[in-house]
């Protein structure tokens, strides 16, 4: 029998089947023990976090009453940790070519009904002031695997181009990187390329439903790919996101996984994951979602996001326009902290002016604009943020989580996200999208702790208003 070691640097020791058996008989056994649950909310409210075994038992819990708790103390740790600001992004999709064979994903090489496409380095320019003119700071760069195509030269030339468009009052200050798992030296390369965070969900942590559902290249390779991040941070990279494709196997085992995941990468490297995604498997060219038969409930998905927020107190999370406005209003009160705006997940998408559909990876099933979403989530009463200012002033990895888990990164955030919101509405934003936000602006500053920090920003507001750009903490 496998051990489980959450320090081994081996796949199947650290996320261990055996051991998230166990997990799952436990929860199932002690769901109805509300002197336990009871307790381990309690534990919660430390903001310290949880282990899978813990959380996995308040997930079985069908306790409404429980259910409420957990959902409230979600909502206040997600407060605690980063207030109500939504950082905004979006995705750019830069080829479709691809070697694997994943069966949920309409890129696999053996569909012949999707163009292929690769863009150029023209081309990303020109989707870049696209994304710029409409008002983002922040992209995740998404590519398929093909070492011949898309080899990691091609993608750092992307990088290096989109870094260096400047548009108008427009600049792409962080990008993220969405790619297969590369090699140790590969992540040094995107290190060395100025890159946010590196991104890779797991799909699935159930190896033998893994390798069904990625039957051939190099992706069918369960360890390789699920011992990734390992390797991203010894190449430098020191912020991670990881995420499941929820629905592709049972959610009970792909939330244990994704724990373990997080408690791995935090006893080998002191730093658990910087975000956690949420996706669900959607529609797409040949892909139909009711050919996995473990789709979850919107009741249940917005149950595993509170979850993770109280388990993982510290990590982003991210609910990208997969889900629909309804979708994520709802989960976005029980610890979302990023979500995208305005997406194409076509390639060369933005250029369009009618949505493409033919090249697109999954349905988009949010349509608004990004000014829209702005509009929406101040109405709310959140700060849309456009902060990129932690990774550009070298607060990333143990850094970032250590003034994350003591709150001291609240007093950086709070006044950024103002300072960059007061640009898009200055840049970008329409006339009723502008009003709402002076308001939530002039609001807001009050919510900064120190007098001398509400000055600064004040001052800095001004300039913006003036034509200056770019102020951080």
């Amino acid at each position: 029998m496998i051990k489980y070691d959450p320090k081994s640097l081996k796949a199947e020791e650290f996320i261990n089947d055996e051991e998230i058996k166990e997990t799952l008989k436990y929860a199932d056994e002690n769901k109805d023990n509300l002197e336990l649950v009871d307790k381990i909310i309690e534990k919660a409210k430390q903001r310290k976090g949880l282990s899978h075994r813990e959380a996995s038992v308040l997930l079985a819990c069908e306790d409404k009453e429980r259910i409420e708790k957990m959902y409230n103390l979600a909502e206040q740790i997600k407060k605690d940790f980063y207030g109500n600001r939504i950082v905004m992004f979006a995705p750019l999709y830069l080829s479709n070519y691809c070697v694997n064979g994943c069966l949920y994903c309409p890129y696999h090489s053996k569909n012949k009904n999707i163009p292929r496409k690769k863009l150029t380095q023209e081309e990303v320019k020109n989707e870049v002031i696209a994304l710029q003119d409409m008002g983002h700071k922040r992209l995740a760069i998404e590519a398929g695997e093909d070492p011949v195509n898309n080899p990691i030269e091609y993608i750092l030339d992307c990088i290096k181009t989109i870094y260096s468009i400047k548009h108008k009052n427009g600049a792409i200050r962080r990008v993220n990187v969405n790619i297969a798992a590369t090699t140790v030296e590969n992540y040094r390369k995107l290190k060395e390329a100025g890159i946010g965070t590196y991104i890779l969900f797991q799909e699935t942590y159930h190896k033998e439903s893994y390798e069904y559902l990625h039957p051939t290249g190099p992706k069918h390779n369960y360890a390789y790919h699920t011992e990734a991040m390992d390797r991203a941070m010894e190449g430098g990279i020191d912020d991670v996101g990881i995420g499941v494709l929820f629905g592709l196997d049972k959610y009970r085992y792909e939330f244990a996984g994704l724990l373990m995941h997080a408690e791995h990468l935090e006893a080998v490297h002191g730093v658990g994951p910087h975000t956690i995604s949420l996706p669900r498997v959607k529609k797409a060219d040949d892909i139909d979602p009711t050919d996995f038969d473990n789709s979850l409930s919107d009741d249940m998905f917005c149950k595993i996001a509170a979850c993770i927020r109280i388990a993982v107190p510290y990590t982003g999370m991210i609910i990208s326009t997969r889900e629909t406005p309804e979708i994520r209003e709802k989960i976005i009160r029980l610890g979302v902290s990023q979500i995208s705006g305005g997406s194409r997940t076509s390639v060369g998408g933005y250029c369009e002016e009618e949505r493409p559909h033919d090249t697109e990876q999954f349905d988009v099933s949010d349509n608004r604009t990004l000014d829209e979403v702005v509009n929406w989530l101040m109405r709310a009463g959140y700060i849309p943020s456009f902060c990129t200012a932690c990774y550009r002033e070298g607060r990333t990895g143990d850094r970032f989580m250590s003034l994350c888990k003591s709150g001291q990164i609240q007093n950086c955030c709070h006044p950024n996200a103002l300072m960059t919101l007061k640009e898009f509405l200055m840049d970008y934003a329409s006339p009723d999208t502008k009003e709402i936000g002076e308001k939530l602006i002039e609001k807001e500053i009050d919510n900064i702790p120190k007098d001398s920090v509400k000055d600064i920003v004040r001052e800095r507001l001004v300039k913006i208003e003036n034509g200056e750009r770019d102020f951080r903490f």
